[in-house]
């Protein structure tokens, strides 16, 4: 996503929305207008030092899970815990970081507890479980050592009241003002993304009114995939802009 200063207004103007997945979200305020790019690019710099170093402090993980209707997964997740507290383990986390799309979800912490549910997918309804290729369990309480400095630095850039709708991980709501974006992004990093309830909430509208064009900018289609599953008609209205190949295509 680009800053402001080379988006056409015009674009921005007709924009309805914006929001971004977990680090994402950075790149949806400066394309809303609410911080400088480089700022940003620093704050996402700090943010992923601070959980890296989060990360080394304990052996955890994401587990990506698929269920079916009958799955509990905050049930699973609290046997899960009380099997890490078997083994000794003092606080175990074990718990829902990411709400993916109806039936998906990624259940992030302490590595035991992950294999444990792994271990026992058919109990508790999931059909399909995969350990996701990253080094901690990101957007649980585990990354409480990288809150504060992540505050510091939001504290010292520039943030503005968004020129577009920037719809927040934390809870699927806009951002109101500065010192809102600043506590979110902050607790975002301790938070489940609450992705599924975004999408819901920005493309809510009465029956039939048409549902605007979307567009995913970067790398990948993941999340038009899970577009789709969460919403097929405004899916039908998704677009994939790939930045790299644009800026390729720029240079020939």
């Amino acid at each position: 996503m680009c800053g402001l200063g080379s988006v056409s207004m015009q674009v921005v103007a007709n924009c309805v929305a914006a929001a971004g997945y977990s680090v994402g979200e950075f790149a949806a305020l400066v394309f809303a207008g609410a911080m400088g790019f480089a700022e940003a690019l620093y704050a996402v710099k700090v943010r992923a030092e601070a959980m890296q170093k989060a990360s080394e402090a304990v052996p955890s993980g994401m587990l990506s899970v698929i269920g079916r209707r009958e799955a509990n997964y905050k049930f699973a997740c609290l046997e899960a815990r009380k099997h890490c507290e078997s083994l000794g383990i003092e606080n175990p986390v074990c718990e829902i970081s990411n709400y993916l799309f109806p039936d998906s979800r990624v259940i992030a912490g302490h590595l035991q507890a992950l294999e444990f549910l792994q271990e026992n997918a058919r109990k508790y309804y999931f059909t399909r479980t995969k350990m996701l290729p990253v080094s901690g369990a990101f957007h649980t309480r585990l990354m409480e050592p990288a809150a504060e400095p992540l505050a510091e630095v939001l504290n010292s850039i520039e943030i503005e009241k968004p020129l577009v709708c920037v719809y927040s991980n934390v809870d699927g709501k806009k951002y109101m003002h500065s010192k809102h974006i600043r506590k979110l992004l902050v607790k975002q990093v301790v938070s489940p993304v609450m992705w599924e309830q975004t999408m819901h909430a920005v493309y809510e509208r009465q029956q039939g009114t048409e549902f605007p064009y979307t567009y995913e900018v970067g790398p990948g289609k993941q999340l038009g995939a899970v577009l789709k599953k969460c919403n097929l008609k405004a899916w039908k209205q998704y677009n994939h802009v790939d930045a790299l190949e644009d800026e390729e295509a720029a240079k020939t």
